[in-house]
């Protein structure tokens, strides 16, 4: 029977609370960790053995989200159980992998499957920091050869003071958003959303969080299972063994130029290794071998002789070009090519009611700011089965959306909804980077009046130890498998927007970071230079395959007036005009009513239909309208009188005296029939029962 332990430390204006022993007690390694009324549980199994042929860590992280836990019921009228993970619940498993997963030997090969499940959920305290925590936690209760413990702590910034653990509203109130996680001196993880922070304050916030970090990780001492010995892991023979072999030959391989000549080169000296070696080892643990000695001979290359593999300087940016406009019948189009890397981003813009719809576990209601990216195989010249979004292509849409979310205009000066979508179609480090500006260039060509663009960039570091390193601007994808880190910075002129920090090492100090944070502002304001001399601000009209909204306001009291019954009312104005395939009308409480269409007058005449509803009718106004009934005498069944529609909610009636324009009229149905439209002047108006007598004029 497992011992039941916790502990309790400061976490911020709260604390946190760690228990183990009581809840899944059969899993290697369980604990619930809880923040005021926010509980997670986190798990951790590992196999006893490696599978047979594997080649690389294979450790799975799920981040499952329960509905209870916030005691919802999913809205779905179809699907009450939870489905497939949300985009939180993604981008969630995908942080607590790249907070623990630097933290093994490379070459460890046994699985590890953590699982992060939300019990309980506050809306205020945050459940992802927690379950970093947790995972962690777990693992030092196995016998896996982790060198944890980490933690991970949120940072904001209000009014220019640092946060530690800030609520869900003081995040929304705040100019920062930053989940760093990390050991007691390093940090191994960083997601970043800022409102235009220099890269100053932005080093001092990290700064921040690392003291916060060692304060989290503390508990967690607790749950160490001494009792459990951890498996030592030993490099595998073969590794070493083919390196030696190798080595001097790959020195010469990793400075050729000629990508070609060095691809040949490189599966020549594979082929004479697989044969070398065929009675020593498999072919696979060969290959894997001179993968990992070429990867080595890379760092060689840049740490000792201050050379890159495609021989630019340390500091240099690729080549780039960028366009926009390119694609005739979409609303906004940008092209962004970094080196190999290309991003093609377009725009499409729609009215309110096309606003995305959420409900989650923590999350309810809409979003009108909506980026994708795709990341087809042939970017990377593969062949692959295509299907749905997958973790990566969700994360890198999921950064750049957070790049250029605070420059988005409100809602009151840009009422549209916006999707971005970014396309790669060729990849050689840092898409996600590559579709942030593009994404700049593709909505300023649609004219979406951004506060600022926005460029970012990745960085790259090669290090011996914490004094020996070297930091690479624009990182390329041979230099992200060999080195340590892929750092994203995206920002404007005035500071950070977002930063994404990936390590394969035990983490940066703040010395690497600072360094980090320099040289990125330099390469991003070259690449925002580029950008600009291709469309140096937003155009200042629409595309003309774009709908436009028109705006007027009516007295909210009104508002039951305009949508009518059932809808009726409002729905029969959009059917006159057309249908929704022409256009839509939406409503804010406040009586902003929005209407939008590709067809400016139909959208002139619905603002004009609509600004008359609630609006008192006045004797010797004129109107024009459609007869829409012939009223009858209820005793003799005589035609007394033609009743005009002159407004969705308000109709009149022309009496057969006053319907005839040369002279005496017997029968309504003499003179006009159902569908006609008629000019007609208010001739009196009965305030208390609403009655509208008309004059037929012209």
């Amino acid at each position: 029977m497992k011992e039941m332990k916790s502990a309790t430390v400061p976490y911020g204006e709260t604390e946190i609370t760690l228990e183990h022993g009581k809840l899944a007690k059969q899993a290697d390694g369980s604990v619930t960790v809880r923040q005021g009324d926010t509980v997670v549980l986190a798990t951790a199994c590992v196999a006893d053995k490696p599978k047979p042929g594997g080649d690389f860590f294979p450790m799975t992280v799920d981040y499952e989200e329960r509905m209870y836990a916030a005691g919802k019921i999913s809205s779905s009228k179809f699907m009450k159980r939870e489905g497939k993970p949300s985009e939180t619940a993604v981008l969630t498993g995908r942080l607590i992998d790249r907070s623990i997963r630097p933290m093994f030997p490379k070459s460890f090969r046994r699985e590890v499957q953590i699982v992060v499940t939300t019990l309980s959920i506050d809306g205020e305290h945050d459940a992802a920091a927690l379950a970093v925590i947790g995972a962690s936690a777990a693992l030092t209760q196995t016998d896996a050869p982790f060198e944890g413990p980490v933690a991970a702590v949120r940072v904001g910034l209000i009014d220019g003071k640092l946060i530690l653990n800030p609520t869900t509203s003081q995040i929304a109130e705040g100019d920062l958003d930053l989940l760093a996680s990390g050991t007691e001196h390093k940090i191994t993880m960083i997601e970043v959303a800022a409102n235009e922070i220099p890269e100053a304050k932005m080093a001092e916030a990290l700064e921040f969080a690392q003291k916060a970090i060692a304060v989290a990780i503390e508990p967690q001492r607790v749950f160490i299972n001494k009792d459990k010995e951890k498996v030592e892991h030993v490099e595998p023979e073969h590794i070493g063994v083919v390196k030696e072999f190798a080595w001097d030959r790959l020195q010469k391989i990793v400075t050729e130029l000629d990508l070609e000549k060095r691809h040949d080169s490189l599966k020549e000296l594979e082929a004479e290794a697989i044969e070398k070696f065929a009675e020593q080892f498999e072919e696979g643990q060969v290959i894997e071998a001179i993968d990992m000695a070429f990867l080595k001979s890379i760092r060689t290359l840049i740490l000792e002789h201050k050379q890159r593999p495609d021989g630019r300087k340390m500091d240099e940016v690729r080549p780039i070009s960028a366009e926009v406009g390119i694609l005739p019948r979409v609303h906004g189009s940008g092209l962004f090519n970094r080196g190999e890397t290309q991003a093609l981003t377009i725009v499409t813009l729609a009215g309110p009611g096309q606003e995305q719809h959420i409900d989650t576990l923590e999350e309810f209601g809409t979003k009108r700011y909506i980026h994708h990216y795709n990341f087809p195989p042939y970017a990377t010249g593969e062949i692959k089965r295509m299907g749905g979004m997958n973790r990566r292509e969700i994360g890198h849409g999921a950064l750049a959306e957070k790049a250029l979310e605070g420059m988005i205009p409100d809602r009151a000066t840009f009422p549209y909804t916006i999707r971005l979508v970014s396309e790669t179609l060729g990849s050689n480090g840092s898409s996600s980077m590559a579709a942030t500006c593009g994404s700049t260039l593709a909505l300023m060509d649609a004219g979406v009046p951004i506060k600022s663009p926005v460029a970012g960039i990745a960085m790259g570091m090669v290090a011996a130890d914490d004094d020996n390193f070297q930091v690479l601007t624009d990182l390329q994808g041979l230099e992200d498998f060999a080195g340590e880190m892929d750092f994203k910075v995206a920002g404007t002129a005035k500071g950070i927007t977002a930063i994404q920090l990936d390590v394969k090492n035990k983490g940066l100090t703040g010395k690497m970071i600072e360094a980090t944070f320099e040289a990125a502002l330099k390469g991003r304001e070259e690449i925002m230079a580029a950008m600009l001399k291709v469309i140096p601000e937003p155009n200042k009209e629409l595309s003309q395959y774009a709908p436009r909204i028109i705006t007027t306001q009516i007295d909210p009291e009104k508002i039951g007036e305009l949508i009518g019954p059932g809808g009726k009312v409002i729905n029969k104005i959009i059917d006159d005009q057309g249908g929704r395939e022409i256009l839509n009308i939406d409503i804010d409480d406040d009586g902003t009513v929005m209407i939008t269409s590709n067809d400016a007058a139909k959208a002139e005449a619905v603002k004009a239909i609509v600004e008359s509803i609630g609006k008192p009718v006045q004797v010797g106004e004129e109107f024009t309208g459609t007869i829409v009934a012939i009223q009858k005498d209820r005793m003799s069944g005589k035609e007394i009188g033609a009743i005009v529609q002159l407004t969705p909610n308000k109709d009149g009636m022309i009496h057969v005296s006053a319907l005839g324009t040369g002279g005496f009229v017997d029968k309504v149905s003499d003179v006009v029939k159902i569908g006609d439209t008629v000019k007609v002047k208010v001739k009196d108006v009965d305030p208390e029962k609403g009655r509208i007598s008309l004059v037929r004029v012209g």
